[in-house]
């Protein structure tokens, strides 16, 4: 595992890029004598291993793309493509699932029923991957699914998750302020688009403080703004680019309706006009009851009581959640910090590390649940 997961973060590909990564993972299913299918929603691949003995189907899945961000890290792995690195720890789930199929090819003699393996493109991109793969069958005939997320934040060592609602839903927008440019000793002939949306991303900060039920968590987050080239011209257009996280589709709803009457409002104000591009995307992801305790359970017997943890829910976004949406399932968070080793930076970082022993762990809280679900049956 560790050989697959330090050549992929060498070898890095974005969302709906990911060639090389999907034909790797492909070849090594098929070396494990897997059915394989490729160009399952875009480059997604999905290995079956069907057993000797009846029993339910066990999807895993893991996803394969990688980030826009330039490898700052110092190590004989580091990302041999300019601007694009392993990031958010795609590589090692990557690498886990496939260590997860070969020790289920060796096992066919003695496996219930069918193991699907879910290799995912385009997590990192709305609409993602998950959604098309679903389109293209591979959740067909599946009785449960499960994930991983090696995450940083969590100690090596331990895991874990939650039932219910556990990371939020994403949507994106895209504000265009339109105003009328000018000489900058002139702003009585202009209408300042900079002023307008410096306005805007000061009100959108009242959304959730002041339409949101503080019992609701909730963000909106403007990370962008750009407009004007240089330091004597009024510009005639500004951009915002931002992201909204929530919990539940009725906070979901009220705050886009407050975020484009807001926008509309404020540009009314000050004489200008504005354009909204409002994306969805990614659902809350909510965990099944039953197979979040089937992982505490699998969990405390594998890594001991003081190692599982109930995680409390997240902002960032996953679409695993669309899988949960169809078939029962558990997403959960597999520890992969290790302060004594440097590994401390966050997903998304230029220096985002793991730690390689959580791939193991990972490895064994699948095929546990796995095994035990098959055993338990429906």
């Amino acid at each position: 595992m560790v050989e697959w997961r330090r050549y992929l973060h060498q070898h890095p590909e974005l969302s709906f890029q990911e060639y090389n990564t999907s034909r790797f993972v492909a070849e090594t299913l098929r070396n494990l004598g897997m059915d394989v299918r490729t160009g399952v929603g875009g480059h997604g691949v999905v290995g079956i291993l069907k057993g000797s003995l009846e029993g339910p189907v066990v999807a895993l899945r893991a996803d394969i793309d990688a980030l826009p961000i330039q490898d700052e890290k110092e190590c004989g792995y580091a990302s041999k493509t300019e601007g694009v690195m392993h990031a958010c720890g795609h590589d090692g789930h990557t690498a886990t699932l496939l260590g997860v199929a070969s020790y289920f090819s060796e096992r066919r003699s003695l496996l219930r029923g069918e193991i699907r393996f879910l290799f995912q493109p385009a997590e990192e991109v709305i609409p993602g991957g998950a959604i098309r793969m679903i389109g293209d069958g591979a959740l067909d005939g599946v009785d449960v699914i499960y994930g991983v997320h090696l995450w940083t934040p969590l100690e090596a060592g331990k895991v874990s998750s939650a039932p219910g609602p556990m990371m939020a839903s994403v949507d994106d927008f895209v504000i265009d302020v339109i105003g009328k440019g000018g000489h900058g000793g002139l702003p009585h002939d202009t209408v300042d688009s900079v002023v307008v949306g410096a306005s805007i991303v000061l009100h959108l900060q009242t959304v959730v403080s002041r339409s949101v039920d503080p019992l609701q968590p909730a963000v909106v987050s403007v990370g962008s703004i750009q407009a004007g080239t240089t330091q004597n011209v009024i510009a005639d257009r500004c951009r915002l680019k931002g992201t909204v996280r929530t919990f539940d589709e009725h906070t979901r709803t009220l705050i886009r309706d407050r975020i484009e009457a807001t926008v509309r409002n404020s540009c009314a104000m000050y004489g200008a006009e504005a354009e909204i591009q409002y994306l969805e995307g990614y659902p809350t992801l909510v965990n099944d009851e039953r197979e979040t305790e089937r992982f505490f359970r699998v969990a405390t017997a594998l890594f001991g009581e003081a190692k599982v943890e109930r995680c409390r829910p997240v902002m960032p976004a996953e679409d695993f959640a669309y899988y949960l949406q169809r078939v029962s399932g558990c997403f959960l968070f597999v520890g992969a910090g290790n302060e004594r080793d440097g590994i401390v930076h966050p997903h998304h970082h230029p220096r985002f590390d793991i730690d390689e022993a959580s791939m193991m762990n990972a490895a064994k809280v699948m095929i546990r649940m796995a095994v035990d679900y098959a055993l338990d049956g429906k």
